[in-house]
């Protein structure tokens, strides 16, 4: 039978983890920084990262331009309006990270009322009818 023995004491041969550093904000000798951030971005003072950008927004887009009319699998869309200003855009579709927003209406619905969307372009979605092409009216 063997025994074992409960309060003898055990070496620990560990070695002790490693201490996070203190966050700069939190060293006493070093100033408070005066904003949320410790380090603010500014993407206006670079023009490559705003052209970067104004690519990236005019991608998730597509080719839905005022006048445009597509398909997907919601519906078939007029587009209305594009909002390429962050601010609005983010406003109407009170979500912060919105750089665009369009403005829509569903054509295939009895008085359907626009409003606005921020879903990008994608391979399920189908263009109708190009910007600034004209309507061709049956009774003329």
């Amino acid at each position: 039978m063997t025994t074992i023995m409960a309060d003898a004491p055990v070496a620990d041969t560990r070695q002790p983890l490693p201490r996070r550093p203190i966050p700069h904000e939190r060293i006493p000798d070093r100033p408070t920084p005066s904003g949320t951030r410790p380090h603010p971005q500014n993407l206006a003072a670079d023009p490559m990262l705003t052209e970067a950008l104004r690519r990236v927004v005019e991608l998730e887009i597509g080719p839905r331009e005022v006048g445009a009319l597509y398909r997907n699998v919601d519906g078939v869309f007029e587009v209305l309006a594009v909002i390429r200003d962050p601010e609005r855009a983010r406003a109407l579709l009170k979500r912060r990270s919105a750089q665009w927003a369009l403005i829509v209406k569903d054509v295939t619905r009895a008085g359907g009322e626009p409003f606005a969307i921020g879903s990008v372009w994608t391979t399920s979605d189908y263009l109708v009818r190009e910007a600034g092409a004209r309507r061709v009216e049956a009774f003329a």
